[in-house]
């Protein structure tokens, strides 16, 4: 049944890259306006192109030199292979071509809303989620075309040609392999974050401290320097990296799954491999049911809410995959009970595992509807900065930080709660496949966050146009919910990280030989210190970033200012090319330090101090790294909401605000700190949880405590003398690495 079953994935991946194609064609056939709009999309997507190819000559080479170290360490340990070396190349590579696909799009879909926002709000929001939906389908489509085929490979190489047991050491290998793939995608991705989103901000602060405030013309004036820079920044940042970060996200939520999968035996109808196959079909599902999603999110009058049309499509995604996912398991899981020997030997049924994809469903949207709340116009967390910027710049920081804070209690709980559920539910493979159901939309998600960038875009364009007002107020509509849209998707990006991330060192200490992480040991307690703190220097290296490719983004636009005479008048054009040039420079040479601390960190940990510290490393990173990740993005998206609120005016006191007023320029103040929170440190979080979490689980082979061969063949005793018990099971617990055993 498997051998045709199996192949069903890789083809709901080609379905989505298919539907991905005609929506790119329908978007590339829209009218791209006059000749002054071409030209300033031109300059965004040369700009977009230049950074990446900038990118992916410094990453070329890490990817390279990381292969040969990854093809050397396959040959150490039997529970690998020099195979890992291909999967992690081609992880590589498909990470930076989804944040490509999606940059691609954006650019050509920009100015198309632009256009489309002459006629209609209708029109301009079928544009833009057009362009979204574009890079949604495409990011999640290669995960699960990439993810499925490569299983199939590994799956016949590993396991099939050697006949060899889908619970043992065969298995063990061929998903050690596999995660190489996810490593790949997610060193790219943490790349592409980090560098995206210290150009996106260098450019964006840039744009504000000296345009808005100092030359008290908007962002997007075609009279400032750094515009350009910044429409480019919202590709590479807003697109290219958060692609590039769900992609990665995506694949490591699978194979967190799939390993856990692995200690399930299962005398279903597919070979024993159900457990592991499931995640890969509910992502597949998942995909689908996005496709179906994307027709829904429309609006029929101009005063209709965008954001209800996008959660509307949202909310169709996520109860059709739910309805999907209960055949699929009652079909795929056998009767009867299941058992998995972590986490005291947990029993459970299928019935179970329909509970953790629900569980995992509804901390994705609640999450999703937390972060809303926090970040949205018109909600009391907003108005509170907004009331507070009446009384300066202080007093609207204080309130930020305030507001950000505050934002972790709700998110954790939800999450805490979700953990717990799923784990009731399904044990540790409960929580995995909770996360896996939590990403199973990402393609809807993505489509949602990525419309924001290209409204962004729409509007900045509008602006340098000089296109009616009215245009400008509609592409403002949609960039207002595109900010509460990002900080939406961020939300959910960190919930599936903290899920992810606990599957992913469930299986680390499975394959790292050990039992527990006892934090009475003094090694452990510091290694626990010690991964704490790594988000924090994380944030800062960040931040600090940020902070010196914006003096220099500053700087170079006053120089164009006092430098270029008639700029100001319009009869000069700024040399837009010198700001985008700081930035990509910028990017490129300060993402390196965050990333290395990322990769390094736990294999520096693993080899020189052991399996338990390490994990005792990776809990401190993973519990301090989704606060900061919760705090950063939301207090972040509320400073910008704030200041956007001002643009229509705001009733502070019994007086109304508008642009240009203090309060204003306090608000403008807040953005500016907010702007690396919410787009560089901020998203950059999750992929720092899982990325460790990866490294962890790839060196595990390497740093094991227990011989994997003797445990295997131990086990395959037993099953084959059909002799195994609860009884005998805890008690090869207690001398080999434990199993799920039915």
């Amino acid at each position: 049944m498997e051998q045709t079953f199996i192949y069903v994935v890789p083809l709901l991946g080609i379905i989505g890259l298919i539907v991905m194609a005609i929506k790119s064609a329908w978007v590339t056939k829209q009218d791209a306006g006059d000749s002054t709009m071409a030209e300033l999309a031109e300059h965004i997507a040369k700009g977009a192109m230049a950074f990446l190819k900038a990118e992916w000559k410094i990453l070329g080479y890490f990817v390279v030199i990381a292969a040969i170290i990854l093809g050397w360490s396959g040959t150490l340990v039997e529970t690998s292979s020099p195979v890992i070396a291909i999967s992690f190349i081609i992880g590589a590579v498909l990470s930076a071509f989804a944040g490509y696909m999606g940059m691609n799009i954006a650019t050509k879909a920009n100015v198309r809303t632009t256009q489309a926002a002459k006629t209609s709000l209708k029109q301009a929001l079928k544009v833009s989620f057009t362009g979204g939906s574009v890079m949604g389908l495409g990011v999640a489509g290669l995960a699960v075309l990439g993810m499925g085929a490569l299983f199939i490979v590994f799956y016949n190489m590993f396991v099939i040609s050697t006949g060899g047991d889908v619970n043992g050491a065969a298995m063990e290998t061929a998903l050690e392999v596999l995660a190489g793939f996810s490593l790949g995608a997610e060193s790219i991705a943490l790349f592409a974050r980090v560098g995206g989103g210290i150009y996106t901000k260098a450019a964006d602060v840039g744009a504000d401290l000296v345009g808005k405030v100092e030359a008290g013309i908007p962002e997007d004036d075609v009279r400032n320097p750094a515009t350009i820079a910044d429409n480019v920044g919202d590709n590479v940042g807003d697109v290219a990296g958060m692609g590039a970060d769900l992609f990665g996200s995506y694949v490591a939520t699978i194979l967190a799954s799939m390993v856990l999968g692995r200690e399930i035996v299962s005398a279903d109808n597919f070979g024993g491999i159900a457990p592991i196959l499931l995640p890969l079909v509910i992502a597949g599902l998942g995909l689908m049911f996005s496709i179906v999603g994307t027709f829904f999110v429309n609006i029929s009058k101009e005063t209709d809410s965008v954001q209800t049309a996008l959660n509307k499509g949202n909310w169709i995604s996520i109860l059709l995959t739910v309805a999907a996912s209960y055949p699929i398991i009652m079909y795929m899981l056998p009767e009867g009970d299941l058992v998995l020997s972590r986490g005291g030997s947990i029993i459970f049924t299928k019935m179970g595992v329909f509970g953790a994809v629900v569980i995992g469903l509804i901390v994705g949207a609640l999450m999703s509807m937390i972060t809303e709340y926090y970040t949205s116009m018109g909600k009391r967390p907003v108005n509170s900065i907004i009331k507070q910027s009446s009384t300066g710049h202080a007093t609207n920081i204080i309130g930020g930080l305030s507001v950000g804070m505050e934002s972790t209690v709700l998110p954790i709980l939800v999450l805490a709660g979700g953990i717990y559920g799923s784990f009731l539910a399904a044990g540790l493979y409960g929580v995995a496949i909770a996360a896996a159901g939590m990403m199973a939309t990402t393609a809807m998600q993505l489509a949602i966050d990525a419309f924001g960038p290209i409204a962004d875009n729409a509007g900045g364009i509008a602006e340098m146009s000089g296109l009616p007002k009215e245009v400008r107020e509609r592409t403002d509509v949609l960039d207002a919910v595109g900010n509460t849209t990002a900080a939406a998707g961020k939300g959910f990006a960190i919930a599936s990280a903290a899920l992810t991330a606990l599957a992913l060192f469930a299986a680390y200490v499975g394959l790292a030989g050990i039992d527990s992480i006892d934090i009475y040991k003094a090694d452990v307690l510091s290694g626990l210190f010690v991964g704490a703190m790594i988000p924090f220097i994380f944030s800062s290296l960040c931040i600090a970033a940020v902070g010196r490719a914006a003096m220099d983004m500053v700087n170079e636009v006053r120089r164009q200012f006092r430098e270029i005479p008639g700029i100001m008048e319009y009869k000069a054009k700024p040399e837009y090319e010198k700001c985008v040039e700081i930035s990509t420079q910028a990017s490129i040479r300060e993402m390196v330090l965050p990333g290395a601390i990322a990769l390094l960190s736990p294999m520096i940990v693993g080899f020189a101090f052991g399996p338990e510290v390490l994990g005792g490393l990776l809990a401190g990173i993973t519990v301090s790294g989704v606060l900061m990740g919760i705090f950063q993005n939301n207090a972040g998206g509320a400073w910008d909401n704030a200041k956007k609120s001002f643009e229509k005016g705001v009733m502070i006191d019994g007086v109304m605000q508008y642009k240009g007023s203090e309060a204003h320029k306090a608000s403008v103040t807040g953005d500016t700190v907010g702007d690396p929170f919410k787009d560089t440190s901020g998203p950059s979080m999750n992929i720092l949880i899982k990325l460790t979490s990866i490294v962890a689980l790839v060196i595990a082979p390497h740093i094991s405590e227990r011989p994997h061969g003797e445990f295997a063949e131990k086990v395959n005793t037993e099953l084959e003398s059909k002799e195994i018990t609860m009884e005998k099971a805890e008690e090869l617990h207690e001398t080999v690495e434990p199993l799920v055993l039915r």
